[in-house]
Order: C-alpha cells, then sequence, then structure tokens
C-alpha cells in the first residue's frame, strides 16, 4: 500500500470565484483557447459538458512532455460552486493509486484540493501538476479580467 495525501491551494481571483466556475462548469471546452501554452485538448467522451457522470479527457503541458489525464465527474455542486472530478485514466495514474480533484469557489477565492495515494514511498508529491492547475486558474483569471 501506498502513502495516501492530500494537497490544498487557494489562489485569489480577481474576477471572482463564480466566473471561474462558470468557466470550468460550463464553458470547459473553453480552457485550451485560454491557457494553450498549457492545455492543448478537451474532450467529453461520455455524457454531457460538464454532468455527473459524464467522461472527460485533457490534453496538457507538464516540464515538456505532452500528457493525458481522463476523468469521470463525481460531484457538482452549483451553490457551493464545487466540481470534483476522478481521475480514471492517464499519466497521473502511472504514479498514483488513485487521484481526485475537487475545486470550489467563493467570493474571491479558488480552492483547489488534490487527493491521492502514491504508489511507491519514492513517488515525489505531484507540486508539478498543482503548479499546472494554479497556473490555468491565473490564465483564466486574467482572460475573465480583459473581457
Amino acid at each position: 500500500m501506498g502513502l495516501k495525501g492530500k494537497l490544498i491551494a487557494s489562489l485569489e481571483v480577481r474576477g471572482g470565484g463564480h466566473s471561474i466556475f462558470d468557466i470550468y462548469h460550463t464553458n470547459t471546452h473553453h480552457v485550451s483557447n485560454i491557457s494553450p501554452s498549457i492545455v492543448n485538448h478537451f474532450e467529453i467522451h461520455e455524457g454531457e459538458i460538464i454532468k455527473v457522470g459524464s467522461i472527460v479527457s485533457w490534453n496538457y503541458n507538464e516540464d515538456g512532455q505532452k500528457k493525458i489525464v481522463k476523468q469521470v465527474i463525481e460531484a457538482i455542486d452549483p451553490h457551493k460552486k464545487l466540481i470534483k472530478w476522478k481521475v480514471i485514466e492517464g499519466d497521473i495514474l502511472e504514479l498514483y493509486s488513485f487521484f481526485t480533484i475537487v475545486t470550489s469557489c467563493e467570493h474571491e477565492w479558488t480552492t483547489w484540493s488534490f487527493e491521492y495515494e502514491k504508489k511507491t514511498k519514492d513517488t515525489p508529491e505531484p507540486l508539478n501538476f498543482v503548479g499546472l492547475i494554479l497556473d490555468v486558474t491565473k490564465h483564466i483569471d486574467d482572460h475573465l479580467l480583459k473581457q
């Protein structure tokens, strides 16, 4: 059995957390246009745009390498501005037995929680991946402020 971990990062967003939630909830397909240096492609494999049970994938760049993550949407709470994704395929599962991502948005804050289990004790914390998600969030916030 590997080691379980949880990382939480909160980022102040000038455009408001509700706007960040709206991008991820209803306009997810625009993320690759907003942050093309990180996100190359977003695809819905099953279901509709960000509905519970939908299966989606993201192609992204990490450390100059093209990677993919495929996720199932486990929960959406529009009142709490919360979305929970569970990783079901992709590069991240080479290092971790399970990996879930939760975003919640309120007022001027977007909070990301990452829960995972390392496959070995030598597996690093997913700090690069967390940094990518925060960078995408900053790109979205900048994009929203320009509108």
